[in-house]
């Protein structure tokens, strides 16, 4: 009889557990992937979106392009999910599972911050569209790249919109008439990776940019121009940059499966405390970033263990927390910072220096995982 797999959001960990399953089973793989978009969009892309680098249609994924051996993608929203039962509801439809993979991700909680609203934030498609149009009419006065709460997305994004904020005006010629401050509730621009966070803070102090580190927005003042700080420091401003606070999507907060905020799991093998269900990606607490590197490593970790399952093997070894992460510097260079988060016993870091080559090697990337997931 074929197991019955549900997978709830097709981002970096739904794309590569489905393709693994497919890859390994075929027609038989059994996997239904739910998702309310109709199609993805890679985390940095929004940054070359708000910068002006591409277009939306430029780096759409459809999703009706994932076709895959026992794989049915479905467009529709999850509005109940029961984790005892493993019984998904949808806007259109239910669907019983054997085995449940929640991997929705993380939503942003405007509310969390008086004075943020989807005209002034650069996380999402819309929002980095929305500043595309408002940045060419910023012309002088003081640019704020600012944190409204941790853990968020893709740690080292705000340094690298920093970074391209500062290129983007330096090529308008308007960059001596504006200051650019960046807050971030960190001591470090990438605290496990000290080499990593020393070349960033070079960057910024060689153009300009004002490093608030260990701080976070906690609300604007519109109004008067002003970004409160949550030890209620002020810092004026004429174009703020946000980062939402994020928190899991309101139906993973309905089902009881979250605790503080996001659904705990077992580190290694993604397990949560409901036989037969697990978390991936954004909306787990696992140990490490919240980025789609991560999220697919632990996607096959996933895959391996259903696939242990079926096949009567032993437990396969567990998610060991490595990721790299390319970094926009400026300038045509880029960056990577590899990271181990769970091997020792505290994450480390290695660095590899701002380089052209990185900026090839990051476009492959992109390329090789357009390729699996979508043919493309």
């Amino acid at each position: 009889m074929q197991t019955r797999i549900a997978v709830l959001g097709a981002g970096f960990a739904g794309l590569e557990l489905a393709t693994v399953l497919s890859e390994a089973l075929g027609d038989d793989a059994g996997v239904t992937l739910i998702d309310e978009s109709d199609a993805f969009v890679f985390g940095y892309s929004k940054l070359d979106l708000m910068f002006g680098r591409t277009t939306l249609e430029e780096v759409r994924l459809p999703y009706a392009d994932v076709v895959k051996p026992g794989v049915r993608f479905v467009r529709e929203t999850v509005t109940a999910i029961d984790p005892q039962a493993r019984r998904v509801t949808t806007n259109a439809d239910t669907y019983e599972a054997d085995v449940l993979v929640v991997a929705l991700g993380a939503d942003y909680d405007f509310d969390a911050t008086p004075g943020l609203d989807d005209e002034n934030e650069f996380y999402s498609v819309a929002g980095a569209e929305r500043l595309r149009d408002v940045l060419p009419t910023f012309t002088g006065g003081r640019a704020i790249v600012g944190v409204c709460g941790a853990p968020f997305k893709c740690p080292p994004a705000p340094s690298e919109a920093a970074l391209l904020l500062h290129d983007h005006l330096s090529n308008r010629g308007v960059r001596d008439d504006c200051e650019i401050s960046l807050v971030l509730p960190f001591s470090a621009p990438v605290p496990p990776s000290p080499d990593t966070s020393a070349a960033l803070l070079a960057a910024f102090a060689e153009r300009g940019i004002a490093f608030v580190a260990g701080r976070r927005v906690s609300s604007l003042d519109p109004a008067r121009g002003v970004a409160v700080l949550d030890d209620g420091a002020e810092l004026a401003y004429d174009l703020f940059l946000g980062v939402p606070k994020h928190r899991a999507p309101e139906v993973v907060l309905q089902s009881g499966m979250a605790e503080d905020g996001y659904v705990p799991v077992n580190s290694r093998t993604l397990e949560t405390r409901f036989p037969g269900v697990y978390a991936v990606g954004d909306v787990a607490t696992v140990g490490v970033p919240k980025a789609g590197v991560f999220s697919e490593g632990a996607a096959r970790v996933v895959a391996a263990s259903i696939l242990a399952q079926r096949r009567g093997d032993g437990q396969p070894p567990g998610y060991d927390g490595r990721g790299s992460c390319y970094i926009e510097f400026g300038a045509g260079r880029i960056g990577r910072v590899d990271v181990d988060f769970l091997s020792g016993p505290k994450p480390t870091g290695s660095f590899q220096e701002p380089s052209r080559d990185l900026v090839a090697e990051k476009k492959q990337f992109g390329a090789g995982r357009r390729a699996r997931w979508f043919a493309r």
